[in-house]
């Protein structure tokens, strides 16, 4: 015997909302005032204040401090 497969699907419980990412993009832009920007990911529950990092810039071509600023 075949089971009854005709009728539309009745979900028995709705599914929750998912929760929110805890890692945001943040944009760090150079100090040395060239333009250029990397990418970074950063946990916003654990690291509240602004993110500051020494990378190197190629337009500068040399290591300068990048700060967080938003990604537009």
């Amino acid at each position: 015997m075949q089971a009854d497969l005709a009728g539309p699907y009745t979900p028995i419980f709705e599914v929750p909302n998912m929760a929110k990412a805890v890692t945001i993009k943040v944009k760090l832009v150079s100090t040395a005032d060239t333009g250029f920007y990397y990418v970074a990911k950063k946990n916003s529950r654990t690291m509240t204040d602004k993110l500051v990092k020494k990378k190197y810039d190629p337009v500068a071509r040399k290591h300068v401090e990048f700060k967080e600023s938003k990604i537009k």
